[in-house]
């Protein structure tokens, strides 16, 4: 008997049939599973073919068609006289198409080596293709020069997905003239686009900021067009298959002078402030200056964090529109409005005269209130009190007149609230009431607080437009014309530029016409005759000139405490103001101006107003401008 484990024990457990089963189980397994296979691959090749054709098809289309946007070129902006204030020139960007592209970052890198990138460019660049479609090429750096073009075009077979493109780029060819009126473009961001039509700015880049170029943006930025592109595997164009070319932006001609603004800006030009002029038969902005400005050109293509913080925080600051939002105390330039106001209400007469002495003392009161001239003016009538400007004149025809009518009154001119110029960043000033102080500040009313608002001090604040668009009014007897910038536009498809009419607003009528001849020729005496505060500028000019002085303080004095420009800090100095329209018996401009912490109006702003009158009327400055 053979022992377990021998070889003769093993043959003697082999069973063949079973294995002949095993093998054949085996094998039909292996045959349904290799036949489940052909046929699921049967299936999906059949479901591609045939049931799928149509849809991958159309993909397959769509991986070699492009379809991109074409932003419009935006409308050019010329001055009353075709001067060029903004326009186009082609920019060359680097821009990715992402789809095309397998490590942004990598290939983003390896471009840094070629052109130069900021941190800014490259942020910028990932937030965008964060919010687009992986096909849509995204700008990756704008404004590339010559050098860096040619740079790329030797590498370019390195970066498939990544070209150079050639658009129409926003720039200024005046620089900084008119930067406040005209405004700037920045590249639009994501409030930018909730503010207009998404799909007509497919592809556009830029978009207004301010001044003009916001406000009519709607006619500048013009229609998108679309075309479909064959490209290859590289993202490279081979052909434009179709286009629908876009509509580019209207034209715009705005009111400004170039000439006259730059007159405007270099009297100003070592000091803040601000030069607004007027067409007072129109409403038409002349010129609108304020210093220091800034160079628009810079924010095109995005200005550095570096040089932003630089103006922005600039004590002097330049990007600050003082000629629209600067609010200052008006000081006497609010005078001949007042005398209006006096003998429209009958408050007063032409003849009717006080004793000014050093101050006014109201009834039963004890503080003073100090007249600017030391030893008052004695007798004084309205002619005079225009002429020298009386405070104590004033003080009292305030306190009489009372403080509902005179903002009543001053209201009707448009003080307190913004003129509606068609711009941005208009501020609307203050003109105060008791009805207001109380919401404010919930106390009523003092005496001595209209007191105070009768030489244009205390709560009351103007605009430089808002007193230019006042002075205005008085020039033409009361006809009032709303203030405005667009002078004509030419949209795509006409032969020619469309005026723009003048806005008539509701006149000032006053209970006797002659009121306004009375006040006009105060204003003149304010300048030719030789005890008038504005008398140095004025006198030798070849035309008449209506104008009014303003001495705007800074902080209030302690009574009994005397105000000294000298020793004062320069923040603290009072600011120079001056009003006037010239010629006086036919007004074609109408200027105020405000000098920060300047001083004498007579002596600091008017002289600078005189030089925007002397190159509108006469085409010169005397020979101390342009």
């Amino acid at each position: 008997m053979p022992f377990p484990g021998t070889r003769r024990s093993r043959e003697h457990l082999k069973d063949p049939s079973a294995e002949r089963r095993l093998f054949a189980s085996r094998a039909l397994a292996a045959a349904i599973l290799v036949g489940g296979l052909i046929s699921a691959l049967a299936g999906r090749l059949a479901w591609l073919q045939i049931v799928s054709y149509e849809h991958f098809s159309t993909l397959s289309t769509d991986n070699r068609v492009r379809v991109v946007a074409l932003p419009p070129p935006r409308g050019a902006i010329y001055d009353r006289n075709g001067v060029l204030l903004a326009g186009n020139r082609a920019n060359y960007r680097i821009e990715i198409a992402p789809s095309h592209v397998g490590d942004i970052d990598h290939v983003v890198e390896r471009l840094s080596g070629i052109i130069d990138l900021t941190e800014a460019d490259v942020e910028r660049f990932r937030k965008e293709v964060s919010r687009k479609r992986s096909f849509q090429p995204v700008p990756l750096r704008f404004n590339l020069d010559e050098d860096e073009v040619a740079r790329f075009a030797v590498h370019r077979h390195e970066f498939p997905g990544v070209d150079i493109a050639a658009r129409p780029g926003r720039y200024y060819p005046q620089g900084k003239t008119g930067v406040h009126a005209l405004g700037y473009v920045g590249r639009i961001n994501d409030r930018d686009l909730k503010r207009v039509d998404r799909d007509n700015y497919r592809g556009t880049t830029h978009i207004g900021k301010l001044g003009v170029e916001k406000r009519y943006e709607d006619l500048l930025h013009g229609r998108v067009g679309v075309q479909r592109l064959e490209i290859n595997a590289q993202g490279r164009t081979l052909r434009v298959l179709d286009e629908q070319l876009p509509v580019p932006g209207s034209d715009l001609v705005i009111s400004l002078d170039t000439n006259l603004q730059r007159v405007a800006e270099q009297a100003l030009v070592g000091s803040r402030g601000a030069v607004v002029a007027l067409d007072p038969r129109t409403g038409e902005v002349l010129a609108l200056a304020s210093n220091p400005g800034y160079d628009p050109n810079q924010f095109v293509n995005g200005i550095s964090s570096a040089r932003y913080r630089e103006l922005s925080d600039d004590p002097e600051q330049p990007l600050f529109n003082r000629a629209l939002s600067g609010q200052y105390p008006p000081g006497s330039t609010i005078k001949p409005l007042m005398a209006l106001a006096g003998l429209d209400y009958s408050v007063t007469t032409a003849e009717r005269t006080i004793q000014a002495g050093a101050y006014y003392r109201l009834p039963n009161g004890k503080r003073r209130y100090r007249d600017w001239k030391r030893g008052g003016h004695g007798k004084v009538d309205l002619n005079k009190s225009i002429v020298q400007s009386c405070d104590v004149y004033f003080y009292d025809l305030a306190y009489r007149m009372g403080i509902e009518r005179m903002h009543d009154f001053l209201e009707r001119f448009g003080l307190g609230s913004r003129t509606g110029l068609d711009s941005t960043g208009e501020a609307g000033g203050l003109l105060p009431s008791p009805a207001w102080k109380r919401s404010a500040h919930g106390q009523p009313w003092f005496p001595g607080e209209t007191v105070i608002s009768g030489v244009g001090q205390g709560y009351m604040l103007a605009t430089p437009l808002q007193l230019a668009a006042a002075v205005s009014t008085i020039a033409t007897r009361g006809q009032r014309v709303q203030p405005r910038l667009l002078r004509a536009v030419r949209r795509q498809g006409s032969n020619g530029f469309e005026p723009v009419g003048p806005v008539r607003l509701e006149p000032v009528r006053l209970a006797a016409d002659g009121y306004w001849d009375q006040i006009v020729s105060a204003m003149v005496g304010v300048t030719r005759k030789r005890n008038g505060t504005a008398w140095r500028m004025g006198h030798d000019a070849p035309y008449t000139i209506a104008g009014k002085t303003g001495t705007a303080q800074v902080f209030g004095l302690e009574e009994g405490e005397k105000y000294d420009g000298d020793t004062v800090s320069d923040k603290l100095r009072d600011h120079a103001l001056f009003v006037a329209f010239a010629p006086a018996e036919d007004p074609r401009i109408a200027v105020a101006v405000i000098v920060e912490n300047g001083g004498h109006g007579g002596s600091v702003a008017a002289p600078v107003a005189r030089r925007v009158m002397d190159y509108y009327l006469l085409g010169s400055t005397g020979g101390t401008g342009i």
